[in-house]
C-alpha cells in the first residue's frame, strides 16, 4: 500500500487531473484520506460510483455537499448501468478550461488529456475506464484488489486514463468506517465475522430504513421493536434458514442479509449522510 501511495505521488505530475472515485452509499468511509493529501492542488472531479445502489436523495444531497464544502466538481455514476457516464469527459474539460485555453493559444488544441483513476479497492475504478472506453481494457471482477498494477488506456474524448491500484489505509480510526467498507464489500467477507457484521446491517436498517427492510423480509412493524440480533433471527425465520433441532442458520441468513443488501434487492439504501456544519 505505501509502495502505491509513492508511486501514485511520482505520477501525479504525469496527468492533469484525478478521477476520485469513491462509493455513492458510503462517499466519506470509501475515500482514502491519504489520497486527498497526495493530490494537494491538482484538479480533480469526484465519482460517487455506483449510484443505483444507494438513496437517491441522500446522494443529491453528497453532490450538493462535496461542490459546496470542497469546491469541487462532483457526479453521480454507475459504471454498471452506465447512468451518467457520458457526463464525466465534459466535466472534466469544464474543470480544466483554463489549461485547455491555454493550449488552444498555443496551438495545442488537439492535444490528449490525462486523467488518473484514484479510489480505494473495488469501487469501480477498472469498470469506470471499461465505460469509457467502449472495450474491456482494464480487468475488473467484483471482488477487491484486482488492479495490481498501473495501466494507461486511450478513452473517447481525447482522453487517456491511468488506472492505478486500489489503496486502503493501513488502519481504521473510526469503528464506523470500518463496518461501512466491510458492509459494501470493500473489505474481503473472509477476514471478518459474516454473521457479526450480518447483525450490525440489520441495526443500521432497522433504524434508518425500516419499511424497506419489513417489506423484503415479510415482517410486522413490532420486530423493529426488538434488538438487532433477535430481528436477524426472525429474518432467518422468514426465509426457511433453518436447521434441525429448530434453530436458524445463521452463516446463510448473514450471507443473504449482505448480498441482498450489496445487490440493493430490498431497495437502494444509503448508509452515510454528509456531515452537518461542513465538517468530516
Amino acid at each position: 500500500m505505501a509502495k502505491t501511495r509513492r508511486r501514485m505521488a511520482e505520477l501525479l505530475p504525469e496527468v492533469d487531473i484525478v478521477l476520485e472515485i469513491l462509493d455513492a452509499r458510503i462517499p466519506l468511509s470509501s475515500r482514502n484520506p491519504d489520497i486527498r493529501a497526495i493530490l494537494g492542488d491538482k484538479p480533480s472531479l469526484i465519482l460517487l460510483n455506483k449510484s443505483s445502489l444507494a438513496d437517491p436523495s441522500v446522494t443529491a444531497e453528497w453532490t450538493a455537499w462535496f461542490a459546496g464544502h470542497e469546491k469541487t466538481p462532483c457526479l453521480a455514476i454507475d459504471c454498471k448501468t452506465g447512468e451518467h457516464i457520458d457526463r464525466i469527459v465534459p466535466a472534466i474539460r469544464e474543470a480544466l478550461a483554463e489549461k485547455l485555453e491555454r493550449y488552444r493559444q498555443k496551438g495545442m488544441e488537439g492535444r490528449r488529456l490525462k486523467a488518473m483513476a484514484a479510489g480505494i479497492p473495488n469501487v469501480g475504478k477498472s469498470s469506470l475506464i471499461n465505460r469509457l472506453c467502449g472495450a474491456k481494457k482494464a480487468k475488473v471482477e467484483d471482488r477487491p484488489g484486482v488492479t495490481m498494477d498501473k495501466q494507461w488506456v486511450s478513452a473517447g474524448g481525447g482522453l487517456d486514463l491511468l488506472d492505478m491500484p486500489g489503496v486502503l489505509w493501513p488502519k481504521f480510526d473510526d469503528r464506523v468506517t470500518g463496518e461501512n467498507l466491510a458492509l459494501t464489500g470493500a473489505i474481503r467477507d473472509r477476514i471478518l465475522d459474516v454473521e457479526e457484521l450480518a447483525v450490525i446491517l440489520t441495526d443500521r436498517l432497522r433504524r434508518t430504513y425500516p419499511d424497506l427492510l419489513l417489506a423484503r423480509y415479510r415482517l410486522d412493524e413490532a420486530a423493529l421493536d426488538a434488538e438487532a440480533p433477535a430481528l436477524f433471527e426472525m429474518i432467518g425465520r422468514k426465509r426457511g434458514f433453518v436447521v434441525r433441532g429448530g434453530e436458524v442458520d445463521d452463516l446463510r441468513t448473514a450471507t443473504m442479509l449482505l448480498d441482498e443488501f450489496r445487490a440493493a434487492v430490498p431497495g437502494r439504501m444509503s448508509l452515510e449522510r454528509p456531515p452537518e456544519g461542513g465538517k468530516e
